[in-house]
Formats: structure tokens, C-alpha cells, sequence
């Protein structure tokens, strides 16, 4: 009975090292090679677009408040005058 346990767990932890072993060089290739497929080149342009789409957005945020920021300053200015 002990041995069959000794056995199992033997063989059980060659294949989970085989295993652990696999994935990494599956992940070191991948890394290597990077994402390549249509569909990941695709994802990317579609990030892309969306970065930019956002720092546009910030731009015309930053326009907007620097807007405001004038109009409240000159605003004060004349409330302040004696």
C-alpha cells in the first residue's frame, strides 16, 4: 500500500514538473514571437485608436477649462474694482 503511494505521488509530481516545464517554454515562445494574429493586431489598432480618442478628449477638456478659468478671472476683476 505504501509503495503504490510512493509510486503515485513520484509519477504525479514527474508529470506536474513536465507540465510546469511545457508551459513555460510555451510562454517564453510566445513572449518571443508576440501577438501576431489578425485578431490581436486588431485589438491593438482598436487600444490605439481609443488612447487617442481619450488624449483628444483631455485636449478639448483642457481648452474647456482654461475657458472658464478666463471667463471667472475676469469676472472677479470687475466685482473687485473700486
Amino acid at each position: 500500500m505504501e509503495g503504490a503511494l510512493i509510486v503515485s505521488v513520484v509519477f504525479g509530481s514527474a508529470v506536474l514538473i513536465l507540465a510546469i516545464i511545457a508551459g513555460t517554454i510555451l510562454l517564453a515562445i510566445r513572449m518571443i514571437k508576440g501577438r501576431t494574429s489578425p485578431k490581436d493586431r486588431q485589438d491593438l489598432a482598436d487600444e490605439a485608436r481609443m488612447v487617442q480618442e481619450i488624449y483628444q478628449g483631455m485636449s478639448e477638456i483642457e481648452n474647456r477649462v482654461e475657458s472658464l478659468e478666463t471667463i471667472l478671472l475676469d469676472k472677479e476683476k470687475k466685482d473687485f474694482k473700486p
